[in-house]
């Protein structure tokens, strides 16, 4: 490895000068090289990624070449450097110059300078997840993107609230996988928080803004309260008396069958423009028990209300929020001002949507409830957990996500793309086993073998000897998938396997091919001859085999599909209409004896079937159950 990192370092200066045809050929070769690489040389950054890039940027031509992205595979390796490490992706420090009086200063910021204002004082950044479900994919990056920004591009503090208003959806259960999903992204929060650690200082902030005007009482049947603000009418409530207000406020925190029927609205505006400013409802009554606090509360603050007062009492400098509550911010800071509370910015950024994936809580819970997946952490959920259950790798995750960056564009992403990056992280590390289908195996005599079975060791993984060696057995008897067999000619030269060539003597068939789907052949048995003199690197088919001189392993490889059959559900699409009438598919097949030893979460390859996350070990018998796991290509639509 050091000898391609010293190469590496010497090739960057062919990539020096201000000329692009002069340097365009050494580009073009690096981008071949970067072809399904995360980086120069191995898998973490060496100083060939660092000598390199830093050479790139300091060419002005170079650099201005790249950011135009024609070098697809070049503009992926600089931007990833760039925002991965932004420690390492950094320029040497130049000597300060004179600066002419009325030249302006020029300069590129980099691609992840998203212009977070004033953080000369430092930066303070939250993730407020409400503890009323599971972790998804729209939640990781906006998490990811509060560490990044706190933790690695401004060296700054990342604070954990949990927003847990609303007693009738939260559970500790969901509190706690929360920060265990968050600890499995290697994000760790300075400090951890509770909206409900606050509810006293939001109940005296409410006293606060009824006390001066800027928030009154209201009993409008919700139906009404919602035609008013949409038509922009006043509610017949909105002049209502300081005392009145305050009177009706004490009969909400009672929780008193009179309280049930108030609720508190912030006095902005009846008819601005931007309807979140149509004074929205900073307080509800709702007498149910509270999973931290018990009753001793029976009023609850709305997010609007909580988030921006938390913030400011906090410390937090920066709230960055997705695209969704752009609207909204104009009455967080509203909320500031009538306080009277320290400023704190608003930063949007796109939320990640993709195609035939749902991201809403309510439909996600109505899924899990209703049974038709297996809970939170089921493989076909956009969850977290479900996700990393299916095969999806923490370091994965993290590059993909930090790839989006913080985009304000909302677009529908492909899962292709995302489970690409996973098959980059995983081929290395995953070791190659073999595995036959159960209902489609065909029994084999390998004339030419040793009369008695014997064993040899082999890679787990031809380029990766650190994952030690596997046990492959040989014999006379072996198994051969059906498809495999179907396809030999006579005296067809094949190749097994980790064995060698062999040559096709004798193909038996069913004697009522029209017995077999679609009216083929079904092959009963095949006679091969070895001939392991034979050229590997002539024969066309190269299959898989086992032998029959040996425990061979039961296992269920269960694939997947989407759980929704239209790429985006709109408002008035009812969900039952457009569930996928079957989302799991499972194959019974006998694989080598080397997979007894798997342990739960192994990530492994069956050759020729694909990449699996073993989700139950083989044990007594019982057989293992591994996932497939997609691969960034596509078949029929669906990831593979």
């Amino acid at each position: 490895m050091d000898t391609q990192i010293k190469e590496w370092q010497e090739r960057a200066s062919s990539m020096t000068a201000l000329n692009l045809k002069a340097i365009e050929g050494a580009l073009a070769e690096l981008d071949a090289h970067l072809t399904l690489r995360s980086h120069i040389v191995g898998y973490s950054l060496t100083d060939a990624d660092t000598t390199v890039w830093r050479t790139l940027r300091e060419n002005r031509v170079a650099h201005a070449y790249i950011k135009q992205g024609l070098m697809a595979n070049l503009s992926r390796w600089f931007k990833y450097i760039e925002e991965a490490y932004p420690e390492s992706a950094v320029l040497p420090t130049r000597p300060k110059t004179v600066k002419v009086e009325g030249e302006e200063e020029k300069g590129d910021g980099g691609n992840y300078d998203i212009g977070l204002q004033d953080v000369k004082n430092g930066v303070v950044t939250r993730f407020p997840p409400e503890p009323s479900g599971y972790l998804h994919i729209g939640h990781a990056k906006a998490a990811l993107l509060n560490d990044y920004f706190a933790h690695k591009k401004y060296k700054g503090t990342l604070l954990l609230r949990f927003d847990d208003t609303n007693p009738i959806k939260e559970k500790q259960e969901f509190q706690d996988a929360i920060i265990e999903d968050l600890a499995l992204m290697g994000i760790k929060a300075d400090r951890v928080s509770h909206t409900s650690d606050y509810f006293q200082e939001l109940y005296e902030y409410c006293v606060q803004m009824l006390k001066e005007g800027n928030a009154y009482a209201d009993d409008t049947l919700q139906e009404k309260m919602r035609d008013e603000r949409m038509n922009g009418i006043a509610s017949e409530r909105r002049d209502s008396s300081v005392e009145d207000n305050l009177a009706r406020f004490e009969e909400m925190k009672k929780g008193t069958e009179e309280g049930i029927r108030w609720c508190i609205r912030a006095k902005i505006s009846a008819d601005d423009p931007n309807k979140a400013m149509r004074d929205p409802v900073i307080y509800r009554c709702s007498p149910e028990v509270h999973h931290r606090t018990g009753d001793k509360w029976k009023i609850y603050p709305t997010y609007d209300f909580c988030c921006p007062i938390i913030d400011a009492v906090e410390g937090v400098t920066h709230a960055l929020r997705t695209t969704e509550y752009r609207d909204r911010d104009a009455q967080y800071q509203w909320m500031l001002k009538a306080l009277r509370l320290r400023n704190v910015y608003n930063w949007d950024f796109a939320r990640m949507n993709f195609v035939r994936t749902l991201l809403s809580k309510r439909k996600l819970t109505r899924i899990v409830d209703t049974g038709v997946v297996w809970g939170w952490d089921d493989p076909r959920m956009p969850t977290v957990r479900g996700i990393r259950r299916r095969g999806m790798t923490i370091p994965a995750l993290q590059e993909f996500i930090l790839k989006q960056g913080p985009s304000k564009n909302i677009v529908n992403l492909d899962w292709t793309t995302f489970w690409a990056t996973n098959k980059k992280h995983i081929d290395p590390i995953a070791a190659r086993y073999t595995a036959i289908a159960s209902d489609a195996k065909v029994p084999v005599t390998v004339v030419g073998a040793r009369a008695a079975p014997y064993t040899e060791d082999k890679d787990r993984h031809v380029k990766n000897k650190t994952l030690g060696t596997k046990k492959v057995v040989y014999s006379s008897s072996i198994i051969l998938e059906q498809a495999d067999a179907a396809s030999f000619t006579q005296d067809e030269e094949i190749t097994l396997m980790n064995w060698g060539n062999a040559i096709v003597r004798k193909v038996s068939h069913s004697i009522n091919p029209l017995s077999s789907p679609a009216g083929l052949k079904t092959v009963t048995s095949v006679e091969l001859e070895l001939h392991l003199q034979g050229d590997v690197k002539k024969t066309s088919k190269k299959v898989t085999w086992l032998s029959t001189d040996q425990n061979l392993i039961p296992v269920d490889l269960v694939d997947f599909d989407y759980l929704i059959t239209k790429d985006k559900l709109e408002g008035e699409d009812k969900l039952e209409h457009f569930l996928t009438p079957q989302t799991e598919f499972r194959t019974k097949v006998l694989a080598d004896c080397n997979v007894a030893e798997l342990k739960v979460d192994d990530i492994i390859q069956f050759d020729r079937k694909g990449y699996f996350r073993v989700d139950r070990a083989f044990h007594h018998g019982e057989p293992a159950v591994c996932f497939q796991i997609p691969t960034g290509k596509s078949k029929g639509g669906m990831p593979i």
